[in-house]
């Protein structure tokens, strides 16, 4: 379960549960887009694939590397979408790699 921490969401590494701030980078495995973590107290490594059939309206947690930001898809184009965010009631355009659906 992931918990807030300052500005940011911290998120428990599946091997050991420590939780940490992980903004992840954009990699490719295999011909995947996908972000890869790295767990700094194991020294695990993970993946998930991006975010690529988001639709509008959908909820979405935004990674960025100041902020932690949640909101709705307002629209898609490419690699980046933008979204709705929730406190501010602002549109942002933030890149599919930083998305997390919820």
């Amino acid at each position: 379960m992931s918990r807030s921490v300052g500005p940011r969401t911290a998120d428990p590494c599946p091997r050991c549960f420590v939780e940490a701030v992980r903004p992840g980078v954009p990699v490719t495995v295999e011909g995947c887009d996908v972000v890869g973590y790295h767990c700094e107290q194991c020294t695990h490594a993970w993946n998930r694939p991006v975010e690529s059939d988001l639709g509008v309206h959908d909820i979405v947690r935004a990674d960025l590397p100041d902020a932690t930001l949640y909101g709705g898809v307002w629209q898609g184009e490419g690699d980046r979408v933008q979204v709705l965010v929730s406190d501010s009631r602002r549109l942002l355009w933030i890149e599919r790699w930083r998305l997390i659906a919820y």
